[in-house]
């Protein structure tokens, strides 16, 4: 592959609370604030409090998912006094971050959540980002210890939903498990020690550094799937089997339990062999989802460096 030149990285944006019921990055966000930290080096940071009425109540959202609201559609629709407060706020995040897909967004978007799965350390991303693919490694080096995985999207930018859409170059990341409305010290260690990272790397690709050329595992979701449910009522008809449970981005098999029935009956997987990812997470519930399913992925990415002048 040939090398790749992208201009300086001058602009991040750390959002924290787009769930307020996720408190590693409501408090990593204050902390910054309360350092005052708005610039690193070569580099301005923005710190932003996604979702301060969620916050206040300690509740994921006060009337709908505000990390569902940054579709194009959503971003343009006219504002009436029906219109939720978590459309309003992705709105005004928009004119604060981007426009999305302008020139004008910010260089780098990382948005902070949590996930009550075992999701250990992951990247979330919707398009293959050669930057996204290089911090993504390099945060993987520097952080040998934790497990650090990757997620994909496949999704036009146009119908991408959440705040990290807004940024030239975004991710999210999500650090599991912790429940919510708890501030786990690892936990937020973990991603502070993750967004460091990041910053490190965009001070040296400013610099000047070159990064080689590379490739990384990562797993890109292709379907979801609900629980088990009532024909009649519509309600949940077993839990997450015990086999299954905490074995995120485990190996899913032909004939694996992965529910079992409140009669005690397990049903099996079926279908080809995939990863799972965000079991029985809490949030997931109200979207009818038991897990994501994902393909495992080698996405190569060549050496990339700033572009001059």
């Amino acid at each position: 592959m040939e090398p790749v030149s992208f201009p300086p990285l001058s602009s991040i944006a750390i959002c924290g609370g787009t769930h307020g019921n996720e408190l590693t990055g409501v408090y990593l966000v204050r902390e910054m604030q309360k350092q005052k930290v708005d610039k690193i080096g070569s580099v301005s940071i923005s710190t932003v409090l996604s979702n301060p009425r969620a916050v206040d109540v300690c509740r994921r959202y006060t009337e709908t998912d505000l990390n569902r609201c940054f579709t194009d559609a959503l971003l343009s629709s006219p504002i009436t006094d029906s219109t939720p407060y978590e459309v309003k706020r992705a709105q005004e995040l928009n004119a604060q971050l981007g426009p999305k897909g302008s020139e004008k967004a910010v260089d780098m978007l990382i948005d902070l959540h949590n996930t009550t799965s075992n999701m250990g350390l992951c990247l979330i991303f919707y398009t293959v980002d050669y930057l996204n693919l290089q911090i993504f490694k390099y945060i993987q080096s520097k952080m040998p210890s934790v497990p650090v995985r990757a997620m994909q999207l496949e999704i036009p930018l146009s119908d991408a939903y959440s705040l990290d859409a807004l940024g030239k170059h975004s991710f999210s990341i999500e650090v599991g498990p912790q429940p919510n409305g708890v501030l786990r010290a690892d936990i937020f260690n973990i991603v502070k020690e993750a967004v460091d990272h990041t910053i490190a790397w965009l001070q040296e690709f400013n610099s000047g550094s070159t990064f080689e050329a590379g490739e990384v595992e990562a797993f890109t979701v292709v379907k979801s799937v609900d629980y088990p449910r009532d024909p009649v009522t519509g309600e949940i008809s077993a839990a997450i089997h015990p086999q299954l449970q905490d074995n995120d981005f485990k190996l899913l098999k032909p004939g694996d339990p992965v529910f079992l029935s409140f009669s005690g009956e397990t049903v099996k997987h079926e279908g080809e062999e995939l990863y799972p990812l965000f079991v029985n997470e809490c949030a997931y519930y109200e979207k009818k989802i038991a897990f994501h399913l994902a393909q495992k992925r080698t996405f190569k990415f060549p050496s990339i460096r700033m572009k001059k002048d």
